[in-house]
């Protein structure tokens, strides 16, 4: 396959997507990954401690 093929997705992608829009998608995902961990790790002692009181 041609070397230059394989970098124009890339070329693209950097023509396409200005840095601050990606950068800014990243932190969005980042913040509801988080927020899962914390809902995960809030359900997760509620359970815990359920599981104890019985």
């Amino acid at each position: 396959m041609n070397n230059s093929l394989m970098f124009l997705p890339l070329l693209a992608g950097m023509f396409l997507l200005s840095g601050c829009e990606l950068a800014g998608d990243i932190f969005k995902a980042g913040v509801w990954v988080g927020v899962l961990i914390v809902v995960a790790i809030i359900g997760g002692i509620i359970w815990m401690v359920s599981r104890a009181g019985t």
